[in-house]
């Protein structure tokens, strides 16, 4: 008499679920806005190398800038943060930027914060942060700055260049002289600085001295 045949054991471990594909679409997610940028990816090319349907990205993340936000892993949105700058006058928009930035940096989320940077960085996704800088965060100040006409990228690099360095010196470094300073303390040293990359002249070489003062708009 043949013996009956055994279900196989269930294999260890969870099924692929709902938080597993999650996560396949916020990897594919960091991979291409790391080498394409923010505008030039797409949710329909996310969804294809996760292997999903976009409507199952939308589904989870909402929209693109949403996904963004969910890929570099801050707790709060870059973009409805620096939100109110809008309204700021250029000629005070280097020391409102330093206070906001400096201030949501040293906020409750600063390990959160700090945390999603060493993730980003040792993950080998740095153009992750360029793309969220350059392409989202910083990029509607960009018109606001750009005198003499095509200069408002650099200008915009340039503070994205101080901040970023100021956030890796204080927070992941850990600089005694500049994390022994509060919030008001180092905005107010850094924000001529940003306030010049932003307004001030531009000596660069091959240019007039003309064209390096910045015109009223």
């Amino acid at each position: 008499m043949m013996a009956e045949p055994t279900t196989p054991p269930a294999r260890p471990g969870r099924r692929p679920g709902p938080t597993a594909t999650r996560d396949r679409i916020l990897e594919a997610a960091r991979n291409q806005f790391a080498d394409k940028g923010f505008e030039h990816t797409t949710v329909r090319s996310i969804a294809a190398a996760a292997g999903v349907d976009s409507a199952l990205v939308h589904h989870y993340f909402g929209t693109k800038q949403r996904l963004l936000v969910e890929a570099i892993a801050v707790p709060w949105d870059p973009v409805s943060l620096l939100g109110p700058l809008a309204a700021v006058p250029v000629d005070a928009l280097g020391e409102a930027l330093a206070r906001t930035v400096i201030g949501a940096w040293d906020s409750a989320h600063q390990a959160a914060v700090v945390a999603a940077a060493r993730s980003v960085l040792t993950g080998g996704h740095e153009g992750l942060v360029r793309s969220a800088l350059l392409d989202v965060v910083l990029r509607d100040i960009i018109p606001r700055v750009d005198s003499p006409k095509g200069t408002g990228e650099l200008r915009v690099a340039l503070v994205a260049s101080q901040m970023t360095g100021l956030f890796l010196t204080r927070h992941l470094l850990r600089v005694d002289a500049l994390g022994s300073l509060d919030t008001d303390e180092v905005a107010r040293l850094i924000a001529p600085t940003l306030q010049r990359y932003l307004t001030g002249p531009l000596d660069r070489p091959g240019q007039s001295a003309d064209d390096a003062i910045p015109r009223a708009t």
